[in-house]
């Protein structure tokens, strides 16, 4: 059994944006009981976590620790869309645009304190499209 659905998420600038709920409620909806969801996120400019979900200082620390090591204030050559534009294409690359996440007794087995989350790289809002993909039985 296949099932998907396409999500629209409206980031709020740079932040780590959760939607552990919006995910659970489509594997609810789909009926699989034992399977795989698949999550693909169609931007090279935001990327996919799942990470802790319970104290929001690891998501501070982990924000911190990637400016430092992509800093916009590099120069970079690609500068079309704006100087946090390049830096966000890095932290795509040093993130992941995709995440497989097991299903077992209808619901994603994640650990206890993992979230999923949308990191947006860029400054300003944007809406970001989330293929959720559940195959299983």
């Amino acid at each position: 059994m296949h099932y998907q659905q396409l999500l629209k998420i409206s980031t709020t600038g740079k932040s780590l944006c959760k939607i552990t709920p919006k995910i659970e409620a489509i594997v609810a909806e789909s009926g699989v009981e034992t399977g795989l969801c698949t999550l693909f996120l169609r931007h090279t400019s935001a990327s996919l976590v799942i990470q802790e979900n319970a104290d929001p200082d690891v998501l501070k620390d982990l924000a911190n620790f990637m400016a430092k090591i992509v800093p916009e204030s590099a120069q970079y050559i690609h500068d079309t869309e704006g100087p946090d534009d390049m830096p966000a294409h890095i932290r795509t690359a040093l993130t992941h645009t995709s995440e497989q996440i097991p299903i077992a007794n209808g619901q994603l087995v994640l650990g206890t304190w993992q979230g999923i989350y949308i990191w947006e790289h860029r400054q300003r809002n944007h809406m970001r499209e989330l293929v959720v993909h559940i195959t299983g039985k």
